[in-house]
């Protein structure tokens, strides 16, 4: 199991389009993956369970992978979370 903490700074925080944005790309991989927040965790591959953590600017979340491409998972998540900071 890969965990990894981001902190949210995109000014509108993960809403519909880079929570979508985040859910196609968590659907990609085989690992289970989910996305934490403030101890609620849920599956990174439901668009209900992201946009129901309100994870507004400056939250901090927690991406977990576990599976054969966790690590590919939770750099890729990470990656796409920091690229809506632009």
């Amino acid at each position: 199991m890969i965990e990894k903490n981001v902190k949210i700074i995109n000014e509108t925080g993960l809403h519909a389009r880079p929570a979508s944005q985040f859910v196609e790309k968590a659907s990609r991989f085989k690992s289970r993956v989910f996305i934490e927040k403030d101890g609620r965790k849920v599956d990174a591959k439901s668009i209900i369970g992201v946009l129901g953590l309100g994870a507004g600017k400056g939250s901090i979340v927690k991406i977990i992978a576990e599976g054969d491409d966790e690590q590919e998972a939770v750099d890729e998540l990470v990656k796409l979370l920091h690229s809506f900071e632009e």
